[in-house]
């Protein structure tokens, strides 16, 4: 966590995008904790409350996009070659697909407040070649209300504690 403390000390808002972007994709970023440190800021006044949700939400909605794009363009050929290594069979990954295409809306919402699943989520949207129109607006929906709650629980938590 020290790592994360010195990189917003030096580059801000602009650091928390990039982080919430890599955390997403499935860096080794403490995305939650990320959320509520960057609450906490905000309590003490070193961040603005709205714009540190927006800047949550958008490096959040940028990692979704990458990986949705990555599963889109390499993710079955990755699945196609690699699969039976994990044993992800031909007949396991269809599916899992077809699966995905009947509650994937929900699954990518619920998602965001699994760690793990939430990175996988977006790859297998692309992959599943999920229409774009409609991952959006689901992964805006998720998006925007996992970072109101965890900024807002580290906001009013923090608020009653001192933590530096």
């Amino acid at each position: 966590m020290p790592w994360i403390i010195e990189i917003i000390s030096q580059y801000g808002y602009l650091a928390i995008f990039a982080l919430m972007a890599l955390g997403i994709i499935g860096l080794p970023v403490p995305d939650e904790v990320l959320m509520l440190f960057v609450g906490y800021l905000s309590s003490v006044m070193v961040l603005d409350f709205s714009l540190s949700v927006l800047v949550c939400f958008m490096g959040s909605i940028t990692g979704m996009l990458i990986s949705y794009t990555i599963g889109l363009r390499l993710g079955q050929p990755v699945v196609d070659k690699f699969g039976k290594w994990v044993g992800l069979t031909p007949k396991r990954f269809a599916s899992m697909k077809r699966w995905f295409l009947r509650f994937g809306n929900w699954a990518i919402f619920i998602a965001y407040f699994i760690p793990g699943l939430r990175h996988v989520s977006s790859y297998i949207s692309g992959i599943s070649a999920m229409s774009f129109k409609k991952y959006i607006l689901i992964t805006t929906a998720g998006a925007l209300t996992w970072s109101l709650l965890f900024v807002s629980i580290g906001f009013f938590v923090g608020a009653k504690f001192s933590f530096l």
